[in-house]
């Protein structure tokens, strides 16, 4: 298989960006999109560091994140699996990646910046929810921000195709088949949905 190795190939096979694509990237918080950010309740966070990339979900019952200035956001770091994947890569290399999402939206707004760990006990507090709050915030500092292309979600009909999980395998499953049998399986399913209830936050 041949691969592209050379810049300038990409380039020829590909062209220039349209015109739109450049000029709809911002470099601070706007009022359009402080509005499609702030209705987003779930997005994707990309990392890279010493021992490679990470894409982590996170989600939340509002705001996915919240504007501490017009260059600045922040993302508690609600319970987790504790991998800390995320937040090792943060540490070592702050370059960073937002995909936000809304149900419904074709578009998906992005924001690339540079971000740091925080556990700044004032700021963790604010973030209190049921009388919990997060061990620590990721505090993104904003390079760029700007909508992408809406084909994939249209491609994909992520909003329009309905529930298609029924077939999937569960998580206990999974587990069940990496682990030999030695973990996972019905009990591990069976006993997922009280286990979130208690450590939602």
């Amino acid at each position: 298989m041949q691969y592209v190795s050379d810049l300038a190939e990409l380039k020829d096979l590909y062209g220039e960006p349209a015109s739109a694509s450049v000029n709809k990237v911002a470099r601070q918080m706007t009022p359009l999109y402080r509005r499609w950010i702030m209705a987003s309740r779930f997005c994707v966070v990309s990392t890279v560091g010493p021992e490679g990339t990470d894409g982590s979900p996170r989600g939340d019952d509002g705001p996915v994140v919240r504007e501490l200035d017009e260059h600045t956001l922040a993302m508690p770091d609600w319970r987790g699996n504790n991998r800390i994947d995320t937040l090792r890569n943060i540490v070592a290399d702050g370059r960073i990646s937002l995909m936000f999402m809304v149900p419904g939206a074709g578009n998906v707004v992005r924001v690339n910046g540079d971000a740091k760990v925080t556990t700044d006990a004032a700021l963790c507090e604010s973030f209190e929810v049921q009388g919990k709050h997060p061990r620590a915030v990721i505090v993104i500092k904003i390079g760029e921000i700007y909508t992408q292309c809406a084909r994939a979600v249209i491609r994909a009909g992520l909003w329009t195709s309905g529930d298609e999980s029924a077939d999937l395998p569960t998580v206990g499953q999974i587990l069940a088949e990496q682990t030999d049998g030695a973990e996972g399986g019905t009990a591990y399913d069976d006993g997922w949905a009280a286990r979130a209830a208690k450590t939602m936050w």
